[in-house]
């Protein structure tokens, strides 16, 4: 009876299967991240008010309507006749253009990042993973695009370009930006093709194509993490810097930087503050916010890279 018992007790004992502990998902580890930090918290908050005002408030709005010109309600103060941020030189309310002008904004910088980081990541894998002759030709044309005056040629094409609109602009700027992305992970490439992993990867079989997008790209996840974040604020900068110098958007549609170029105007500055103080407070909060949470976001990358 007590053999029986002993062996009834070994079965269950065989049969319990160890629990195995997974590493917590790469969305857990970022809020995770961004939890600890005040900062990052406070400015992933702000980031989702921005996005809520931008891109909800204008599914309520016609941009026939905001971009009509009224000229009997031009300049109305702050709060004036109903006009919570007050009105332009061409009676058009400053609260929609805001929330139209962020939305428009924001979608370009998204635009031109989602391309350029495409690009410039897989011919950055490319120029890093083989090197020798392949990353000599990439590395010569990058460096040809890069001498080449980015603003001024961007500006004269504008210029030129019949039917121009925010397509256009968007991949006007793509055209330059994939290079500096090309350059940033070619560098983290280069460092990784001999390791241990690699080295592994390659004698068992496995294929370049493997190799660079199983192996190397999971190991740089945190650069391009940052790199991602960055790139929205640097080109919703850009997008706002060529509106603001009259060379961005046309001018019939809504930007941060048309709303900013208001104060090219001296009287404005002094007198009209709520022409272009609204947009440039919104253009900062969503910068620096982009940039502290983007922070936590790398600390997520590293953290994960650690738990696996």
């Amino acid at each position: 009876m007590a053999n029986k018992k002993a062996n009834t007790e070994k079965q269950n004992i065989k049969s319990k299967k160890p629990e195995v502990s997974l590493p917590p998902s790469g969305f857990k580890v970022a809020m995770r991240e961004i939890w600890r930090d005040k900062v990052a918290r406070f400015a992933l908050f702000l980031i989702i008010l921005i996005l809520l005002f931008t891109f909800g408030g204008s599914l309520f709005l016609n941009k026939g309507q905001i971009t009509e010109i009224n000229i009997a309600d031009a300049y109305y103060g702050w709060g004036e006749a109903g006009h919570l941020l007050g009105t332009d030189d061409g009676g058009r309310d400053i609260l929609k253009l805001l929330m139209m002008g962020g939305r428009n904004s924001i979608l370009i910088g998204l635009s031109v990042t989602v391309i350029t980081e495409t690009v410039g990541l897989v011919i950055g894998l490319v120029a890093g993973y083989y090197g020798g002759i392949v990353d000599s030709i990439i590395m010569r044309i990058v460096d040809f695009i890069q001498i080449l005056p980015e603003l001024p040629i961007i500006i004269v094409l504008t210029t030129v370009i019949p039917n121009y609109n925010a397509v256009t602009l968007v991949f006007l700027i793509s055209m330059f930006g994939w290079t500096t992305t090309v350059r940033y992970y070619r560098s983290f490439v280069l460092s990784q093709r001999g390791r241990d992993y690699v080295l592994a990867s390659k004698t068992s079989g496995s294929s370049d194509l493997q190799i660079m997008f199983r192996e190397v790209l999971p190991n740089i996840t945190s650069m391009i993490i940052i790199d991602v974040v960055i790139t929205v604020a640097g080109n919703i900068g850009i997008e706002t810097t060529l509106s603001f110098i009259g060379y961005g958007l046309p001018t019939t549609t809504p930007s941060l930087g048309t709303l900013i170029g208001f104060a090219n105007d001296p009287v404005n500055v002094i007198s009209r503050s709520w022409l272009w103080l609204p947009a440039t407070i919104l253009l900062l909060t969503i910068s620096l916010s982009i940039n502290y949470v983007g922070r936590a976001l790398q600390r997520a990358g590293d953290a994960r890279q650690r738990e696996n």
